[in-house]
C-alpha cells in the first residue's frame, strides 16, 4: 500500500467532499455532508501516516 503523508490524505478526503469539523492537538476530524460518521485523521502535516491507519481512513470514507 502507498505510503500517505497526512497532508495528501486530507486533500484528498476534501475532493471526495469531507469538510474539517473540529480539532484537538493533533487530530482533526471530517465530516462529509451526505455520507454517515466522522472520519479522524492523526498527526502532523508532515507526517506519514501508518499504513493501517491510512487504510482505515479510506475504507471510512468509502474511497475503497
Amino acid at each position: 500500500m502507498k505510503i500517505w503523508k497526512v497532508k495528501e490524505m486530507i486533500s484528498y478526503i476534501k475532493a471526495d467532499g469531507w469538510m474539517f469539523i473540529r480539532q484537538k492537538g493533533s487530530h482533526r476530524q471530517y465530516r462529509h455532508p451526505t455520507k454517515s460518521g466522522t472520519v479522524t485523521i492523526p498527526g502532523k502535516f508532515s507526517d506519514d501516516l501508518p499504513p493501517n491507519t491510512a487504510k482505515s481512513i479510506l475504507k471510512q470514507t468509502g474511497l475503497i
